[in-house]
């Protein structure tokens, strides 16, 4: 990676529970870290409201509810090379519905989803299962690098959880 990224905040919202502007920059270090011939490094990065979250999941994936984190790659005109890799837009209200349901640390699930978002703006995917392989590989290698566990793991007490208990118990 050249340059240090670049993140642009924008905040529709206020709360004392956002994460700050440098935890932001050091996991979208962490992402392009990763990918070290990658040249664009200035995201967006927008928090904002269950409203806001809603009309945007709407007008630009079809689904008429907030969701957790939209990534819009930023396409220039061919032949401009420009260092804007895209946006990234946090619904706060539904970050921190998922963290209290799933019992994470807020700034752990907003670490989460800004590296997933950025992994999204980095051209991963995960609409198949080997894709899907691959960006979570990558999340849980990063997300490891702050301490923070696997977001893919089973709740302690979920049907999952105690699946995987019973196969363990049986081997």
């Amino acid at each position: 990676m050249s340059a240090p990224p670049i993140v642009d905040l924008q905040l529709a919202i206020s709360s004392e529970e956002l994460p700050a502007q440098a935890e932001l920059e050091a996991w979208t270090r962490a992402v392009l870290a990763r990918f070290p011939r990658e040249t664009r490094h200035e995201v967006t990065v927008r928090i904002v409201d269950a409203e806001e979250g809603q009309a945007l999941n709407r007008d630009y994936r079809g689904r008429d509810k907030p969701t957790n984190v939209l990534s819009f790659p930023f396409e220039g005109p061919p032949g401009v090379s420009l260092p804007l890799l895209g946006d990234l837009v946090l619904c706060h209200p539904v970050v921190v519905k998922e963290a209290h349901e799933q019992a994470k640390r807020l700034v752990d699930h907003y670490a989460h989803l800004v590296i997933h978002g950025m992994l999204h703006l980095l051209g991963h995917d995960h609409l198949e299962e080997n894709e899907a392989e691959v960006m979570e590989g990558l999340e849980r290698e990063i997300l490891a690098d702050f301490a923070i566990a696997d977001p893919y793991a089973p709740l302690p007490g979920s049907d999952e959880q105690q699946d995987m208990d019973e196969r363990d118990a049986n081997r």
